[in-house]
């Protein structure tokens, strides 16, 4: 395929066409845009009555994406007398909007995530609400779900209340620029520079985040540095693809979520009503992760243990961090996907191996993932006095749903990755690349080229290749329609 007919292939039709492939079903019904329309004429009040705390006051604060508008949470931190840090995390209540059994509900229960292809965003609700009336944009007062827990000087989180309250987002921050300037190599940006206070707020959190992330790490939390890309465009074509950068700024938000997420989790257990959960099982491919390690000169226990991995982990990235994304992508991809189950009174779920953490929900995003809404229902129930609003079966069926939809959508996005890169790669055709071996089955060897980073074929030189190999890899074909990247090996590394 010659490089015209590549940069004018379309990626947007490609795109929806991808997600229809995979079973998605991305247009809003006539009863579901008749929902939007409505709730968009009708007046909201906001009510600080009752149960609901009026916290517009606090500086709340939101960190994300540089282009995102979906905000579904925001934080505050406030030092206590003992020592001890407050930690608030304000999650949208978009429960309030998509009533359980309405038309948006029946279609974000069937979809069950918003997926991002890198041209186009697919959304689990319509944009007018998660991009506006149930964001928690900047400037504007909302209605909000709170977890409020209080993390100590070690790192332990206590304390688990729950409630509903109106925020105000006092400023709407970028990962890239807020990260830059916590870790001392940006300079502030312009809306915090502008107010000292949330200079300190932020430090605060950041340095809140930092106990709690080496409280996990502790216990066995995995130190793995994943890579995520996107497209770069000039002139509305697609020329390169570049890694997104973690700093401070994702960790914060990642060790916030977690924390929270662990506090929602037994919230409900207390309450002897069932939930679901987010769950890593025990790599079953652990005895490569082992064969991985003794490669390095480190010898892992027989059977799984996190502790034992991720100190191996954290010696790797101290020893080679140019090629510890190399190794984390291997263990990540031999640890295998997560899943959604339903926990019920008294019974304990497997954990996430990962994170190493027993109790682990996801609650924090409402507006992109269904789980999430539904768990929020759960929340709001507990903080009324009312009966569960789910039954043990209606919440199996939706963890079901929710982990055959997001594999599907990891497909999508996976294969719109490899159109992206195709179609931003086909002018370098005979270069060569470090690589990772990412998988191996019946279909094939894939790797992954490291800089930039694509997933393609390994078409030549695949014998006795498997995950977490290293080679030097040729790129020799592009073809943006079916996806394909198509490499040789050259040699080993």
């Amino acid at each position: 395929m010659n490089s015209q007919t590549v940069s004018h292939f379309d990626l947007q039709s490609a795109a929806l066409e991808t997600m229809k492939e995979h079973g998605f079903q991305p247009d809003f019904s006539p009863e579901a845009q008749k929902q939007v329309q409505a709730i968009q004429h009708e007046a909201r009040p906001l009510s600080s009555g009752g149960d609901v705390r009026d916290l517009r006051s606090l500086l709340w604060s939101s960190i994300d994406n540089d282009t995102s508008r979906d905000l579904d949470q925001i934080e505050y931190a406030e030092k206590l007398p003992d020592g001890n840090i407050r930690v608030m995390i304000g999650i949208a209540d978009v429960d309030a909007s998509v009533p359980k059994g309405s038309p948006l509900d029946q279609h974000a229960a069937r979809e069950t995530t918003s997926v991002y292809t890198g041209v186009r965003i697919f959304p689990m609700l319509p944009e007018p609400l998660s991009t506006d009336i149930t964001s928690l944009l900047e400037a504007g007062d909302r209605m909000a779900f709170v977890t409020e827990f209080t993390v100590s000087p070690g790192g332990d989180v206590s304390g688990n209340s729950l409630y509903p309250a109106i925020v105000h987002n006092r400023a709407q921050l970028a990962y890239n620029a807020d990260g830059a300037w916590l870790e001392g190599s940006g300079d502030a940006p312009a809306k915090v520079a502008a107010l000292p206070k949330l200079q300190a707020q932020l430090k605060l959190q950041s340095e809140t985040a930092q106990k709690l992330r080496d409280k996990r790490y502790r216990h066995g939390a995995l130190n793995i540095e994943t890579i995520e890309t996107h497209p770069v465009f000039l002139k509305e074509e697609i020329v390169d693809i570049e890694r997104q950068q973690k700093n401070l700024a994702t960790e914060l938000i990642e060790d916030f979520m977690i924390a929270a997420n662990g506090v929602v989790a037994r919230s409900i257990a207390a309450a002897q009503w069932p939930s679901i959960r987010r769950i890593v099982k025990t790599p079953k491919r652990w005895e490569r992760i082992v064969e991985l390690a003794a490669q390095l000169g480190v010898t892992l226990p027989a059977v799984a243990d996190s502790q034992a991995l991720n100190q191996f982990l954290i010696k790797q990235r101290e020893a080679d961090p140019d090629h510890f994304p190399d190794l984390s992508l291997a263990v990540i991809k031999l640890m295998g996907p997560g899943e959604y189950v339903v926990e019920g009174p008294g019974q304990q779920s497997d954990g996430h191996f990962g994170l190493a953490v027993q109790d682990y929900t996801h609650s924090t995003a409402p507006n992109r993932r269904f789980a999430d809404l539904a768990t929020q229902r759960l929340l709001k129930a507990l903080a009324a006095g009312a009966k569960c609003p789910y039954s043990t079966e209606e919440l199996t069926q939706i963890a079901t749903d929710c982990t055959l939809r997001e594999d599907q959508s990891r497909k999508v996005e996976r294969e719109m990755q490899k159109r992206i890169a195709a179609v931003a790669m086909s002018g370098r055709i005979g270069e060569t690349f470090a690589a990772i071996v990412t998988g191996v089955n019946e279909h094939g060897t894939f790797v992954r080229a490291l800089r930039p980073h694509m997933d393609g074929m390994l078409v030549q030189g695949r014998e006795g290749a498997d995950v977490g190999d290293r080679m030097t890899v040729k790129l020799v074909k592009t073809d943006p329609r079916r996806g394909f990247l198509d490499f040789v090996r050259t040699s080993a590394r």
